[in-house]
């Protein structure tokens, strides 16, 4: 039985009791949730080493990295290293979007390395595979792309993107729409050139109930994808993007009659002013399914620096109900981001997630910030170090500007405020 049809049976399984230690709820709240949809715990039994995760409402925000090989970089250890630092960094789930090399072998060293629950994208796999036996993307099959669920759901896989809300009708959409950038996702732009090609159904809308059946199985949790998502500000919230967003509700509700776990993605750019509209027009559609947002990004013109992009509207969007944020790297649009470059993503995630759970009155949220503003009053630097979100690099930069005056900072010296007014304040409560 699945997590979602244990819970309700009103049964507490091991995973909801480790995730209601983690997060300081009740394992109650816990089992509620995921019976509602809107907790979901990716866990496939097949991931030996796996440690619960519990995403969705009521929770702290998630922060998912992405990873992978590219035709022009298949360096398999290399994207081991990426995963080892997003880790590291504080990457609640990984994502490997490989599409070069050894794709199962990589993944296969992803799941035994690796606690976090890892998540895929299978139609990458049946897309590369046709290629390599035909020379074109079409010549998958429908039975190409069921494969590579299966496949990934018994190697262990914990949640897949799965683009079903690409259709015949979506398609249309946006088609009538009139787009600046069309398709920016790698795997909805497989599945609408598959569709094109052929004049025929996107065959994992047609098959859902096979997909269904499969992931039952294994417990495995679908993110119904945004195949459709803007990827520009111009594009944002059109009709091709919200008619999708209309199936994936219906297609949630299914997965839930089925018994599976299912969360939704959401879109990637975002004008800021329309990122809440967004969060509610979800969760109205979807019935409260978990969120799962890449970014958004909330301007086109940050190449380099689109990790900044991202936290900013990741913050909005968490504060608006967002409850897992895929973070962007400085790389984003230019190249396969390299390990700094997943560091750097990872972190500025983290401090859009922190700041949205603030923003919506998580329980404890605060805490965190309290602690940090009473070792600041203190000036306690070695509490500050180890309270900051990268404690290595607060250090590395204290290290690298001693101050003259060991209880102050290079920025102010002399002229510290916190000491010198704390000095005047001690002194107007002793007369």
């Amino acid at each position: 039985m699945t997590q979602l049809e244990r819970a309700r049976e009103g049964k507490i399984t091991p995973e909801m009791a480790a995730v209601a230690q983690a997060e300081k709820r009740s394992p109650d709240f816990i089992q509620a949730g995921i019976a509602a949809g809107r907790i979901v715990i990716p866990v496939n039994p097949g991931h030996k080493s796996s440690v619960p995760l519990g995403i969705g409402a009521g929770l702290r925000t998630k922060v998912n990295a992405n990873l992978g090989t590219s035709t022009d970089r298949a360096d398999a250890e290399e994207e081991i290293a990426k995963a080892r630092t997003a880790v590291e960094a504080g990457a609640d789930a990984i994502m490997d979007l490989s599409t070069a090399g050894e794709l199962s072998g990589l993944r296969k060293k992803l799941l035994e390395a690796f606690p976090q629950p890892l998540g895929t994208v299978p139609i990458y796999e049946a897309a590369v595979k046709a290629v390599r036996r035909a020379q074109a993307i079409t010549a998958m099959t429908p039975e190409d792309m069921l494969a590579a669920v299966r496949e990934q759901a018994e190697q262990g896989v914990d949640f897949m993107t799965i683009h079903a809300g690409v259709t015949q009708e979506s398609v249309a959409r946006l088609r009538s729409q009139g787009r600046v950038m069309d398709i920016v996702s790698r795997g909805g732009a497989f599945l609408a050139s598959w569709m094109i090609y052929h004049k025929e159904e996107n065959p994992y809308y047609m098959q859902y109930d096979a997909v269904l059946e499969i992931c039952r199985e294994h417990d495995v949790t679908i993110s119904l994808g945004d195949g459709l998502r803007p990827g520009c500000l111009e594009d944002a919230t059109d009709r091709a993007q919200v008619q999708e967003l209309i199936l994936l509700g219906e297609m949630a509700a299914r997965a839930r009659q089925a018994g599976v776990q299912v969360m939704i993605e959401g879109p990637g750019h975002v004008p800021l002013d329309q990122i809440q509209a967004n969060m509610i027009l979800e969760k109205q559609l979807c019935q409260g399914a978990p969120f799962y947002v890449l970014g958004p990004l909330v301007t086109d013109v940050a190449a380099g620096y689109d990790h900044i992009t991202c936290a900013i509207g990741g913050a909005a969007a968490a504060a608006a109900g967002a409850d897992f944020l895929c973070y962007v790297t400085p790389s984003e649009h230019l190249r396969l981001p390299t390990v700094d470059d997943v560091r750097e993503g990872v972190i500025a995630t983290r401090i859009a997630a922190h700041a949205g759970d603030i923003a919506k009155g998580l329980p404890g949220a605060l805490d965190w910030d309290r602690k940090m503003a009473r070792a600041r009053k203190a000036l306690d630097w070695e509490k500050q170090i180890e309270l900051g979100i990268a404690p290595g690099r607060a250090r590395e930069m204290r290290e690298g500007a001693k101050p003259k005056q060991p209880e102050v900072c290079t920025m102010c010296g002399e002229f510290c405020a916190v000491k010198g007014i704390e000095e005047y304040l001690k002194d107007e409560k002793n007369n």
